[in-house]
């Protein structure tokens, strides 16, 4: 199997392309929304031309592909200069779907004085992880992705279809955890494992999930970094293998309006980095303050940071009472109904759960943003409310129910402002203000459904 992290440097990187004839290598870059961009050069031009170059406009489109107007808080460059982009050759790997040999190569921004560019997704992660870093501690996480099979779908004016499996008929009903319900996609699923498994992508666990043609996959657990490079890498392997089986495969938060959101769930927990130690745990195995520490900082900013972790206007639809999805900042002990789990586990693996974010995330921010909420709680010496035993799915506290309401708590969160710096408080906020009023612009079935004729 290929290792994601198997590459140190240039002469490794030379060796292991020359090895398997690679002939192409995409360069690729996280958007803030998740998407990869970047160009694609032969390997000879890689090695020899210069330092590779894009305007930094990438780092300030919406997922439409439009520009936030520049305004007080927000101003883009005016001349959309070249931002410069190192590879991070701990990435290359092989791109299994490509018909002649492809490598895939993540790339870091930079600018023309050498420093990272606040606002490129990697370096917003590693500005959380210094922090950590600072106080000698290292944070590790493993997330779960689930995601929708559906028919291809070419007029975005009709609604999602299930898919047929290989018997010929669509899911009906709720299949959790269903293995014959996953034996329908047996082919499709193989084909995701094989293409993983070339790209030296570890899947733990596949497990079918309660929506129609829903899927979960468990990664996992290891460095915020590289678990969010897998997520990204992931999604784009998963989408790939079901093209080959004339399937959509969506990771919205809400496709269809009668079935379950897909989530992200982030499982985090911070080792010290000299002794190796789970420092949630004492040297009994009971809670540390500064576990409780840390689930009072989800508890107190994870309501300034939801932007983050329900990044679209469809993400809030996720957020409905009574559904498998959190609407609260409540926590609890092996309890799914509240937004911040503690699962049952050994000392050593003591965690949380963020069951917030929504599975159409960029994986750096949500991540970033998670670790965030945490650390700020430890480093303040927060205490959580007490824990909750029962059924709180009904319950909303806190967190926002819309995309501008958590833009505002976005920026206006001076916390948020000095662990994520001014300029990606102020170009995040504005990107999503522009993708909300392209939303607004659109008219949709409902209203033409009940206001036509009857207001």
């Amino acid at each position: 199997m290929e290792s994601l992290r198997g590459v140190a440097d240039e002469d490794a990187a030379r060796s292991w392309l020359h090895a398997r004839n690679i002939q192409d290598i995409e360069c690729i870059v996280p958007d803030l929304s998740g998407v990869a961009r970047g160009k694609m050069m032969p390997t000879e031009k890689f090695f020899s031309g210069p330092v590779m170059t894009m305007p930094a406009s990438i780092f300030a489109q919406t997922i439409s592909g439009n520009y936030p107007e520049d305004d007080d808080r927000f101003q883009h460059n005016p001349i959309d200069g070249d931002l410069y982009f190192r590879p991070d050759y701990s990435t290359l790997t092989a791109v299994p779907w490509e018909t002649d040999p492809t490598a895939q190569l993540i790339h870091d921004a930079y600018s023309r004085d050498g420093s990272p560019v606040e606002t490129a997704p990697r370096n917003v992660l590693r500005r959380i992880l210094s922090l950590y870093e600072d106080k000698g501690w290292k944070p590790v996480v493993a997330p779960e992705i689930e995601f929708y099979l559906v028919k291809p779908n070419t007029d975005p004016d009709y609604p999602l279809e299930r898919p047929t499996g290989r018997s010929g008929r669509p899911e009906v009903g709720r299949q959790s955890y269903s293995i014959s319900a996953l034996n329908e996609f047996d082919d499709l699923i193989d084909d995701i494992y094989d293409l993983s498994e070339k790209q030296g992508l570890e899947i733990d666990t596949m497990i079918h999930e309660e929506g129609a043609a829903q899927m979960e996959i468990n990664l996992r657990h290891g460095h915020p970094l590289e678990l969010a490079d897998q997520v990204f890498l992931f999604k784009r392997t998963i989408r790939e293998a079901a093209l080959r089986h004339d399937m959509y495969a969506t990771f919205m938060s809400k496709p269809m309006s009668n079935e379950p959101g897909s989530a992200m769930h982030i499982h985090q927990s911070v080792v010290d980095m000299e002794s190796g130690r789970n420092i949630f745990s004492d040297a009994d195995g009971n809670e540390t303050s500064d576990f409780r520490a840390f689930i009072a900082g989800f508890q107190t900013y994870l309501p300034q940071v939801t932007s983050l972790m329900a990044p679209y206007v469809n993400s809030y639809r996720r957020f409905a009472r009574n559904s498998t999805a959190p609407v609260n900042v409540y926590w609890g002990y092996d309890n799914r109904t509240v937004g911040l789990r503690v699962p049952f586990s050994n000392a050593q693996a003591r965690r949380l759960e963020n069951r917030v974010p929504g599975s159409d995330v960029n994986p750096y921010l949500a991540i970033a943003a998670s670790l965030a909420c945490g650390y700020l709680g430890m480093t303040k010496g927060l205490s959580p409310d007490e824990p909750q035993a029962g059924d709180c799915s009904d319950k909303q506290k806190a967190l926002p129910r819309g995309l501008t309401e958590a833009l505002a708590l976005w920026e206006s969160s001076q916390e948020m402002v000095d662990v994520f710096g001014e300029r990606f408080v102020a170009t995040y906020r504005a990107i999503k203000q522009e993708e909300f009023e392209t939303f607004m612009s659109v008219i949709s079935p409902w209203e033409r459904e009940y206001l036509l004729l009857n207001v």
